[in-house]
């Protein structure tokens, strides 16, 4: 048989085999649930055999001339019944005797009273030669206590399971090459240079190049790229990643400790060390609740031992005890939240507080930064302004020059005319001009690009018309290159940052669920309405300070309730730090990313929506599982004090409770994926032959260049 295990496929002869590895090597999750099975095994084993002589003294089976057999009986069960509750309930009084000493009461301390009880009172009954033992009693709490604890830590185990991949990057092993020869090296130990080896299913240990080979990589856990990505030699890798279909040497680019799969690792491990808010309040109120469930026990045993013989009175007691036990009420938050985090996690949402999913459940608005959050960060060619020449002519003479520079200008010109399959003219005698532009000749005819000043400097004119749309442009936020030959300036290239192609998509998603959507930008109040009515905002302040966007949020807290911030850049990290929920994106500096609570991977603003849906659907789980916890807990008791419920009955009661909010739990599982396909890349047409908008130069070079994102 094959089980994965701490993240690895292991073949075992028999499910024995398979549950020692587990025990001997396993995480602390598997283990635990390994352990627990064994205990249950045995006890269980023990429980049914004194559940059975149990049965025949009940029904009077040793009475009459069989009476001298009932003390033997009695020392019998004491037998089995010894290492059954030794077995069973050595778990609960260790917890027991570890948080008296720490003085805390909890969940265990009932169970250890209840269980103690019966055992001690039993053990003296046959002792004294009493015909009433209760070593069913004690052993079948503890059978069914732990068949609720093994079903948690199998929950749990789960969970772990479906995180190992991102907890294991500090643990992994790497195959360096060196020398012609392979040796298995810690990722510790992996310097900046070293030849790694990634044979195919294998993840990808460090962040590289890769140096000979070809495969496809599965980049989901760190970029939430949904769909492979061809790789092939000169390509980068991610760490984390998985290496599909073919081997791979990668040439290690950095430290191992600075990769972003380490960066998840950590975060993740910090978030589940920690509890949310509302498991918080939980506590305390197991912390509560437990003297008073030992209060109203011993009250309950005084109260019926005035109507009932005290051996009766004792069970309904211990019935109270053991049907108050609160293990519903602490596994209610803990296992939800972490099934969410590992979700998120799973695609690169980087979670690092576990409370900041029931806040983010609790938004009421959202405000973005523009540069680099709605938009894309870089400048683009967005409009061609012609003067009675083509537009495809114009950009062939600016690429033509501008492929010489290395101006921040010139990569946009470029990238827009590969983008619209427009060759660059032959430029010679190229000279830079600084603070001005760039100079050459094409066939001899001298061509220029630059700002306004260098056409003056070389006497080229602008015709009016031109003049007043290149004015009008530029007062809207827009950069211009001029271009200019035979003497006179014949277009204007208009350059702007454009917003992300799922900008507008996901305010519309955010809106929908019921969020007020504010942009709070420093940039010029004319560039901020625009990228505002493109992206579908209409809430827009603009001009801000970092402290002005901060009072800013205050107000917006202040008039909504809580509110996300969503931002990239160094000056936001005041304004991340101050909202109910800073979020970066993956791009983001590492200032904004450090002082954020939740981190979106490169590319994924689209997911934000899915991210606030996964925290509802978190939270929903949270209230649903206390809800029950408490309501069934309260119906129980009360059922227990009217002595209505046997303590082996309220024992099953409270299993079947803890079964139920693990099942509820588990249904995180069932919350859809983040889906791209619904992202719209529409293109934007072409406005004549004199005026070219580039925002979207076409829709097949636009889903090339975000690929990784829809």
């Amino acid at each position: 048989m094959q089980r994965t295990l701490d993240g690895e496929v292991h073949t075992f002869c028999c499910y024995g085999c398979c549950i020692a590895f587990q025990v001997t090597r396993g995480r602390s999750e598997e283990s635990e649930a390994a352990w627990l099975l064994i205990r249950l095994g045995v006890g269980a084993f023990l429980s049914m055999n004194i559940m059975l002589f149990s049965l025949l003294l009940y029904d009077d089976t040793f009475a009459g001339a069989d009476a001298y057999m009932l003390p033997w009986i009695h020392l019998l069960l004491w037998i089995f019944a010894t290492p059954a509750v030794a077995i069973l309930g050595g778990p609960f009084f260790r917890e027991t005797v570890h948080d008296a000493l720490d003085g805390r009461l909890t969940s265990s301390t009932l169970i250890v009273t209840g269980v103690g009880a019966a055992y001690l009172y039993s053990a003296f009954a046959v002792l004294a030669g009493s015909t009433h033992v209760y070593f069913d009693t004690a052993s079948m709490v503890l059978t069914l206590f732990t068949l609720g604890r093994y079903l948690e830590a199998t929950s749990r185990a789960k969970a772990a399971r479906d995180l190992e991949p991102l907890l294991a990057a500090e643990n992994e092993i790497a195959t360096v090459v060196a020398g012609g020869a392979e040796t298995r090296r810690p990722m510790r130990e992996i310097l900046a240079g070293m030849l790694v080896r990634v044979r195919p299913g294998e993840r990808i240990p460090v962040d590289g190049v890769i140096v000979e080979g070809e495969s496809v990589a599965d980049e989901a856990m760190i970029t939430g790229e949904s769909h492979p990505v061809p790789k092939a030699a000169g390509m980068c890798v991610i760490a984390g990643s998985i290496n599909i279909d073919g081997a791979l040497l990668i040439r290690c680019s950095g430290a191992v400790s600075d990769t972003q799969w380490v960066r998840i690792c950590r975060s993740v491990r910090d978030a589940l060390s920690h509890r949310g808010p509302t498991q918080r309040i939980a506590d305390r109120i197991i912390a509560l609740a437990v003297p008073l469930v030992l209060a109203l026990g011993a009250l309950t045993i005084a109260y019926w031992a005035q109507s009932q013989p005290f051996d009766r009175a004792l069970l309904i007691g211990l019935a109270v005890l053991v049907v108050a036990c609160p293990c519903a009420v602490g596994l209610a938050a803990p296992l939800a939240t972490t099934l969410g985090i590992g979700r998120l996690a799973r695609y690169g949402c980087v979670v690092r507080d576990p409370g900041i999913l029931e806040v983010l459940a609790e938004l009421r608005s959202v405000a973005f930064d523009k540069t680099g959050t709605l938009t894309s960060g870089r400048l683009r060619v967005v409009e061609i302004l012609t003067d009675k020449v083509r537009s495809e002519e114009v950009l062939a003479r600016a690429s033509g020059l501008e492929r010489h520079s290395e101006h921040a200008m010139a990569k946009p010109i470029t990238a827009a005319a590969a983008a619209l399959g427009v060759p660059p003219d032959q430029t010679l005698a190229t000279r830079a001009v600084p603070g001005r532009g760039i100079r050459g000749t094409v066939g001899g005819m001298p061509v220029a690009a630059g700002n306004a000043a260098l056409m003056r400097d070389l006497g080229w004119a602008l015709s009016p018309e031109l003049r007043e749309r290149a004015r009008i442009s530029e007062a809207t936020g827009h950069s211009l290159v001029h271009v200019g030959w035979n003497g006179r300036v014949q277009g204007v290239l208009s350059l702007d940052d454009t917003p992300r192609p799922e900008a507008r998509t996901t305010i519309e998603e955010l809106r929908s669920r019921g969020l007020h959507v504010v942009l709070l930008t420093g940039d010029l109040a004319e560039p901020a309405r625009r990228i505002g009515a493109t992206v579908g905002i209409a809430d827009i302040e603009a001009g801000l300070s970092p402290e002005a966007k901060r009072d800013a949020l205050n107000r917006l807290r202040h008039n909504c309730g809580k509110v996300a911030m969503v931002g990239d850049g160094l000056n936001d990290a005041l304004v991340l730090a101050d909202a109910d929920v800073g979020i970066a994106v993956g791009s983001a500096t590492d200032l904004a990313r450090e002082t954020s609570a939740l981190v979106l991977p490169e590319a994924g603003l689209w997911m934000l929506p899915w991210v606030v849906d996964m925290a509802r659907a978190v939270r929903r789980t949270i209230l649903t599982n206390l809800l029950w916890a408490f309501g069934y807990n309260l119906v129980a008791l009360t059922a227990a004090s009217l002595g209505l419920l046997q303590p082996i009955l309220a024992a099953a009661v409270m299993a079947g409770s803890s079964i139920l909010v693990v099942m509820n739990s588990l249904r995180l599982q069932r919350v859809p994926d983040p889906d791209p396909s619904c992202l719209s890349l529409r293109g934007i047409p072409v406005d004549g032959q004199e005026s070219q908008r580039l925002d979207q130069p076409n829709t097949s070079a636009v889903k090339a260049e975000y690929q990784p994102t829809a």
